[in-house]
C-alpha cells in the first residue's frame, strides 16, 4: 500500500477527506499501464453492495482511468484515513494539540473554574433528537494561546467542525450549563458544566463573535470568522435573554463546496435529468421550496455552478453567503443596515444587464413580485420559499397576491426537498422487507432494503469499552443527509389547474398522473437503493 501522503494527495485529487469517511472509501494508488490502456486506480471500500449507491459518482471523478475495488474492514479504511488526515495543529508557540475529542473538551472547560470535578458531565453519545469584519480572519488554534476559557472555547468550535456539527446549543439551567449538538439534523447531549464555567465560556464566544458583553437583556447576532486547518469556517452566532440566564445557538454554515454536484445531491436519475432540463431554461423562474435547513441553498448554489459555462453573466442575493461559488458569478451579501435588500438589489442587478439571478429567499409580495418581473423580462430566476411541498409553494405564491397569469407564464419548475438521514454503511445490516411493510409502503415483498443498528445507551457503553463500537457512527446507525425531492414541473395541465383555482391536493395529484414523484415516493426510492432507511421515510409519508 502506497504511504499516508500519496494517499492524501489522490484523496484530494479526486473526492475530499470528509466524503471519504462519510462513504468508507479510500483511494490507495494509481498505477501506470500499457500506453494504449488507461492507468488503474485502486480503491478500497467497507461494503461492495453500496458500489451500487456511489459507483457512478466514483467512476465520474476518477474519469480516464480504469477502478479497481477491493474491500476492505470499516475498520481498516478508518485507519488509512487517521493516517493520511494529519490533523495535528501545532500552535504559534510549538505546542502541539494532536486531538480535539469529547475528553479534550472536557479537560478544557474544568480549568475555566475550581468547582469539582463531579459537576461536569459529557454526554454525546445520548441521541436526542453583522457586516463582515475589516480585519484579517484569524486563525481559530490561536485560540488555543489564550485562557483555559479561550482554550475551551476554540476546542468546543473545533470538535464540532471535525464531527460533522451543524448547530452548537448553549442552554443555561436552574444550576448549571448544557451544551448540545444538531449532528445529521437531530440534537444530542454534549456537555453539562457549573454556572460559572458556563457563564465564562458564554462570554468568551460573545466576544470572538463581536457581540456586547454586558448586554444581558436584549437578543444579539454576531459572527465569528476563523481559518482552520487552512480553511474559512464562519459560526453565525444569535443569543436571547431566557429565564435562567442567556441562550446562544452557533449555527456552522459549511462552505465546503465538495458537495456542489447534482450528480451527488439529486440520486434519482429521472428527477436530476428533469431538473436539468428545466434549468436550461433562458427565463422563467426556477423555485426550491422546504423548510429551513433543507438544503435548499445547496441545490440552487449546484444548480448555478452548472449553469456558469463562462458565457453569462450570473448575479446572486443572499444572506448569508454561504458557499464562494467561483467562477464568474458575482455574490452579494444582503445588508438591510445599508439598504442592500432582496428588492433593493434585485433593482441594482436589473441595470447591470444580468442573464441569470438568484434572490436568496422570497418572503414577501414586494421580492415576489420584482423577482416575476425579472422572469417576464427575459432572466432566469432562481429562488427559495418556504412552503412543505411543490404544489402548496405555487397556492403560497398566490398567497403573496402575485397575479395567476404571472406564475403560469414565469414558474418552469418547482423542487420541493428534505433531508433524511443516510444509514451508517459500516454497521446496517440488509434484511427483505416483510408483508406488512410491503402494504403500508408500497414497497415489493422481499425486495432487500437496510436497517439501521442503533444501539442502547447501554450497548454504546459496552460496545466502547470493548472497542466493538462502530467507529463511523458510534452506535446511533445513521451517517450524514440524503435529500429527497418533489420535481413539479409546469405544463398545460398545471397551468390550467391554476387558472381555475384548483386546490393543491388536486394540483399534486395533475402533477403525480404526469409521473412526479412525491416527496415519499422519492425517499422509497431511496431506500430500495440502500442509502436510508424505513424509519427515515416516515418523516415524510
Amino acid at each position: 500500500m502506497a504511504n499516508a501522503a500519496v494517499i492524501r494527495q489522490l484523496i484530494d485529487k479526486y473526492f475530499s477527506l470528509q466524503w471519504c469517511r462519510d462513504n468508507l472509501i479510500v483511494p490507495l494508488e494509481v498505477k501506470a499501464s500499457l500506453p494504449s490502456s488507461p492507468a488503474k486506480i485502486t480503491i478500497a471500500i467497507a461494503n461492495f453492495q453500496y458500489l451500487g449507491a456511489v459507483g457512478n459518482t466514483i467512476k465520474e471523478r476518477v474519469k480516464g482511468l480504469e477502478c479497481n475495488f477491493e474491500e476492505r474492514s470499516p475498520e481498516a479504511i478508518n485507519r488509512i484515513l487517521d493516517l493520511a488526515s494529519d490533523e495535528k495543529l501545532v500552535t504559534g508557540d510549538g505546542t502541539e494539540y494532536s486531538e480535539f475529542s469529547e475528553d479534550a473538551v472536557l479537560n478544557s472547560l474544568k480549568k475555566t473554574t475550581d468547582a469539582d470535578d463531579s459537576e461536569f458531565s459529557l454526554d454525546f453519545d445520548e441521541l436526542l433528537e453583522e457586516e463582515e469584519l475589516d480585519d484579517e480572519v484569524c486563525d481559530l488554534t490561536d485560540e488555543m494561546l489564550g485562557s483555559d476559557t479561550q482554550k475551551a472555547a476554540g476546542t468546543v468550535l473545533i470538535h464540532a467542525c471535525q464531527n460533522d456539527v451543524s448547530d452548537i446549543h448553549i442552554e443555561p439551567k436552574e444550576d448549571s450549563y448544557k451544551i448540545r449538538v444538531r449532528r445529521d439534523g437531530v440534537l444530542q447531549n454534549f456537555i453539562s458544566m457549573p454556572r460559572l464555567a458556563g457563564k465564562q465560556l458564554m462570554a468568551c464566544l460573545k466576544n470572538m463573535a463581536n457581540m456586547d458583553i454586558a448586554e444581558k437583556q436584549a437578543s444579539q447576532d454576531g459572527k465569528i470568522l476563523r481559518l482552520f486547518e487552512g480553511n474559512r469556517l464562519e459560526f453565525r452566532c444569535s443569543t436571547v435573554p431566557g429565564k435562567h440566564g442567556e441562550i446562544m445557538v452557533l449555527r456552522i454554515l459549511n462552505s465546503s463546496t465538495d458537495l456542489l454536484s447534482l450528480d451527488i445531491l439529486i440520486n434519482v436519475e429521472s428527477v436530476r435529468d428533469k431538473f436539468r432540463q428545466a434549468i436550461l431554461a433562458n427565463n422563467g423562474m426556477i423555485i426550491v421550496s422546504g423548510p429551513t435547513g433543507s438544503g435548499k441553498s445547496t441545490t440552487l448554489a449546484s444548480a448555478l455552478r452548472e449553469k456558469d459555462n463562462g458565457e453569462l453573466k450570473i448575479v446572486t442575493a443572499e444572506d448569508p453567503i454561504e458557499y464562494d461559488l467561483g467562477g464568474d458569478i458575482a455574490q452579494i451579501q444582503v445588508n438591510r443596515a445599508k439598504e442592500m435588500t432582496f428588492v433593493n438589489l434585485l433593482r441594482t442587478f436589473m441595470r447591470q444587464d444580468p442573464d441569470v439571478i438568484f434572490i436568496g429567499e422570497t418572503r414577501d409580495p414586494e421580492t415576489a413580485e420584482s423577482s416575476f418581473d425579472a422572469a417576464e423580462t427575459g432572466h432566469l430566476v432562481f429562488t427559495t420559499l418556504h412552503a412543505n411541498t411543490s404544489s402548496s409553494s405555487l397556492t403560497r405564491l398566490l398567497d403573496m397576491q402575485l397575479p395567476m397569469y404571472k406564475i403560469t407564464a414565469s414558474v418552469r419548475a418547482v423542487l420541493s426537498q428534505r433531508l433524511l438521514r443516510r444509514v451508517c454503511t459500516a454497521c446496517s445490516v440488509e434484511r427483505e422487507i416483510t408483508e406488512g411493510e410491503s402494504i403500508t409502503y408500497g414497497i415489493s415483498e422481499g425486495t432487500k432494503i437496510r436497517q439501521a443498528n442503533v444501539l442502547s445507551e447501554e450497548e454504546k457503553i459496552k460496545r466502547k469499552k470493548e472497542k466493538t463500537l462502530c467507529q463511523k457512527c458510534n452506535g446511533i446507525g445513521y451517517k450524514g443527509r440524503i435529500g429527497t425531492y418533489e420535481l413539479l414541473v409546469m405544463n398545460k395541465a398545471i397551468k390550467e389547474a391554476i387558472r381555475t383555482s384548483k386546490s393543491e391536493e388536486e394540483i399534486e395529484e395533475i402533477a403525480i398522473q404526469n409521473d412526479m414523484l412525491t416527496l415519499k415516493t422519492y425517499a422509497i426510492e431511496l431506500v430500495k437503493m440502500g442509502l436510508t432507511t424505513l424509519n427515515e421515510l416516515v418523516k415524510v409519508s
